[in-house]
């Protein structure tokens, strides 16, 4: 038993060292080889005496034929942030997780290679993701709807898993659910499911909130959806929703320095995609004009904000791995069907509660999947 524990210790050290040599690459922006050295086991001692040892053979026994090398496939992922982003390393992280537990390891069967792209330059995603798919790798994996349309352009023949789309069929990454179609399938986001609760989440942290600005991106489709369906419940939580678009960071600086001028009002940011460029911005407001937040996604949280409700995204990543495995062992992404994440999380920052003069009831704590302090 104890030999069993040291060896899980040293498996648990290496996978720490491969994920501090995943954060360094990360840092300097380059193509992120995730090493994963091997440990190699030494056989069992045999217990027999001799006088039980077999009689040697008369025959030289033949040399042993060394069996072929394990198949080494390439998967290329495209992630966006900066090279301070934790979550951007969290999200490769939890992809590496999932990809292990089929049996997908790196340096033995799999090369991951990786490309971070800064939020909010499109022109460099572009760029970015026809190196990438340049290099001719087995399947592609793209982190959001951004990174998702630019290696769908770029990618040709070669396969796409997405995470972390809202409405793809809507966005016209997909023909439909059911039946993707074409060379591109994945894990989307039902966010209208979370839409309805973000007034609930908001008034129970923060009980005066009476008006809510939601924060939106006027050229996304699916933000329409979301507004429509978090006006149909505000009401009957005593809140009035008003809709204010984010073409530039001056604009959105205006909108809601225009909306806090009025007392008791909150802001519902929708989804990742349409803010992350701004999320520092966001963050910054709502603090400065004292403005409780819940956004779509747990990095406005880690940046700051007040709190997220979100799908699970280890939940999303083991989902997306489980696609990857099935497309490099034969399957087609047309033929399966794009997926969503079941289950929710809600993440709360203690500290900008603090800061804001909220109160954590016991009933929002215990429903918190994550109390960040």
């Amino acid at each position: 038993m104890r030999g069993h524990r040291t060896n899980s210790a040293e498996r648990r050290c290496e996978l720490r060292m491969q994920r501090r040599e995943l954060m360094v690459l990360l840092g300097n922006a380059a193509v992120m080889p995730l090493l994963a050295p091997l440990t190699a086991f030494g056989q069992e001692a045999n217990d027999q005496t001799p006088d039980q040892m077999p009689a040697p053979p008369t025959e030289l026994p033949s040399p042993e034929v060394p069996l072929p090398p394990e198949r080494v496939r390439r998967l290329g992922v495209l992630t966006s942030g900066d090279r301070h982003d934790r979550d951007a390393l969290a999200r490769l992280d939890a992809l590496q997780d999932g990809l292990a537990a089929k049996g997908w390891t790196h340096g033995r069967n799999l090369q991951i290679e990786a490309r971070l792209s800064a939020a909010g330059d499109d022109r460099g995603m572009t760029q970015t993701a026809k190196d990438l798919a340049g290099q001719s790798p087995d399947i592609l994996v793209a982190v959001d709807r951004v990174s998702a349309e630019a290696l769908a352009a770029a990618a040709g023949n070669i396969p796409v898993v997405f995470v972390n789309v809202v409405d793809p069929a809507g966005v016209g990454l997909v023909k439909s659910l059911e039946q993707p179609g074409g060379n591109i399938t994945g894990v989307g986001r039902s966010e209208y499911g979370a839409s309805i609760s973000w007034p609930e989440m908001l008034k129970l942290i923060a009980p005066n909130v009476m008006r809510v600005a939601i924060i939106r991106d006027p050229d996304a489709t699916t933000d329409h959806g979301q507004i429509a369906a978090i006006s149909d419940v505000a009401p009957a939580l005593g809140i009035e929703a008003f809709a204010l678009d984010a073409d530039s960071l001056r604009d959105l600086e205006r909108a809601i320095t225009g909306f806090s001028r009025t007392p008791n009002g909150g802001l519902i940011v929708t989804i990742p995609e349409s803010s992350s460029r701004d999320r520092s911005t966001i963050v910054r407001l709502a603090a400065r004009f004292k403005l409780p937040a819940i956004y779509a996604d747990r990095q406005f949280v880690t940046s700051g904000g007040l709190m997220s409700y979100g799908p699970d995204q280890k939940a999303e990543y083991r989902l997306a791995a489980d696609y990857v495995d099935r497309i490099l062992k034969g399957d087609k992404p047309a033929d399966l069907p794009v997926q969503t994440a079941s289950g929710y999380q809600l993440v709360i920052n203690r500290k900008t509660a603090r800061a804001l003069g909220l109160n954590i009831s016991p009933t929002l704590s215990a429903r918190a999947s994550e109390l960040i302090s």
